[in-house]
């Protein structure tokens, strides 16, 4: 008896959807059930974050299409502040569910075509094995009207059939989200607003750094790479051995001594690795960047100019950053001895880690230093930087003779600038000291100080 009410009231709801001359929701789910009331539905849903859409949209068009085939329609509220589910589908009064245009995000994933991914759709399917009607609704997650995922409910008719049906799809659905391959093996970044939350992912296009151009002194480049490139190739091994296959590396000196370029160079040394980066701004994010490097593993997480974390806009550190950093160190010791990950952390200001780092011996296993360039590097940096220019053997001693004391991005601008008084002068192709020395007045003499220090210069060469 209480089902006829039920479907009667149903039809009735129907009926008057009908005569208001819209396409509702509701209209599509009362045929899709037929006899089924659709008050007695009985839903269950998962929620996932805003980096796994790509994915997850993969795993819905594989599992309704290949497996389910299903009939799809774009549903559409027009005010929406919070998640819609399928209760908000049986309205016909105020604001009801229309169906509407498919709409779809294009998602950049690195790749020469972005991924599209469906903003909000309602899946009709069947399972002809088991004979039931079901139904999967796709929202973002909202809340207070801010984006904060992909709501995924399904709606099957009471009973342990439908239960069961829906545990296999979701389990389904969240193993192969979770696998995570739109963005496995790439440089990516997340995307932010006001640094607490994420809007989505960012793949980054690191430029090419090969060997030969990583400027470093030998003692320092072998360091590195036995720390970073030899140990991921046997972290394996050493996992069978019952050791850990985490790995904290810092990466310390002077600004524009080349942390940064070696970190590209890292990046493409890595195959496999999926490299995420993290700048200070962004340590509201460390729970989701921490959960990323864990699903995509092998990772690289790099946390650049870590010692900002530290530091107050006065250039001074209160007891609000020194939290920030204990909750980047928490999670960094909280990660287990099992996950491919490795940490590497860059400062310019070493002496504002020392005591913190000290007090969690382990958590960085190694600490390499990035001087100024000694003669030599300057040379190979002078004839790195200077590209298309044509200089003689001479002029670049001379320049890395004047250069003693200065960083690498200070000979990049300088290459730069004296590239730009040749032009300037009309004369031939080819460098002269003249053009140089117009530059290095012009660099270290006529910006004061200040300009000294944004240059990357310890003294006056």
């Amino acid at each position: 008896m209480k089902k006829r009410h039920a479907k009667a009231k149903q039809l009735e709801s129907v009926k008057l959807s009908t005569a208001t001359g819209k396409p509702l929701a509701l209209n599509e789910l009362a045929t899709h059930f037929q006899a089924i009331p659709l008050t007695q539905l009985v839903t269950a849903s998962r929620e996932f974050p805003i980096t796994a859409r790509v994915d997850l949209q993969s795993a819905l068009n594989y599992l309704l299409s290949e497996t389910y085939p299903a009939r799809l329609l774009g549903v559409h509220r027009m005010y929406s502040h919070r998640t819609l589910t399928f209760s908000d589908l049986l309205n016909i009064e105020r604001d009801p569910v229309l169906i509407a245009p498919l709409q779809y995000w294009e998602m950049d994933i690195g790749e020469s075509v972005p991924a599209r991914c469906l903003r909000q759709g309602l899946w009709l399917c069947r399972d002809d094995e088991v004979g039931l009607s079901f139904a999967v609704l796709l929202t973002p997650l909202e809340r207070s009207g801010r984006d904060e995922g992909s709501h995924v409910e399904i709606a099957v008719p009471a009973g342990e059939e439908g239960a069961k049906l829906t545990r296999t799809l979701l389990d389904y659905v969240e193993k192969l989200t979770n696998e995570g391959q739109s963005y496995r093996g790439k440089v990516i970044s997340l995307q932010t607003l006001d640094g607490y939350g994420s809007t989505g992912v960012r793949v980054q296009r690191l430029r090419s750094v090969n060997r030969d151009d990583v400027i470093l002194p030998p003692q320092t480049l072998q360091l590195l790479e036995q720390n970073v490139i030899n140990f991921t190739r046997k972290r394996d091994n050493l996992k069978k051995l019952g050791m850990s296959s985490k790995k904290g590396i810092l990466l310390y000196g002077p600004p524009g001594t080349g942390k940064t370029h070696t970190i590209h160079y890292l990046a493409g040394q890595l195959p496999g690795h999926t490299t995420l980066l993290v700048t200070p701004e962004q340590i509201g994010l460390l729970d989701q960047y921490f959960q990323l490097a864990r699903l995509l593993q092998p990772t690289m997480l790099v946390i650049d100019d870590v010692d900002l974390i530290v530091r107050g806009s006065d250039g001074g550190h209160g007891p609000c950053d020194e939290s920030l950093l204990n909750k980047l160190l928490n999670e960094m010791d909280g990660v287990q001895d099992d996950t491919a990950t490795l940490f590497v952390l860059t400062t310019n200001n070493p002496e504002q880690l020392e005591a913190a780092l000290a007090s969690r011996p382990g958590l960085i296993d190694q600490a390499i230093d990035f001087p100024f360039p000694d003669e030599e590097g300057r040379r190979r940096l002078v004839r790195l930087y200077s590209r298309q220019l044509e200089l003689s053997d001479d002029l670049v001693n001379i320049i890395a003779q004047k250069t003693n004391r200065t960083s690498g991005a200070f000979i990049k601008e300088l290459m730069r600038r004296a590239a730009q008084y040749l032009l300037q002068s009309g004369d031939s192709g080819t460098l002269d000291i003249k053009h140089v020395e117009a530059a290095l007045d012009e660099m270290l003499f006529r910006g004061g100080s200040l300009n000294l220090k944004l240059l990357g210069v310890a003294q006056a060469a």
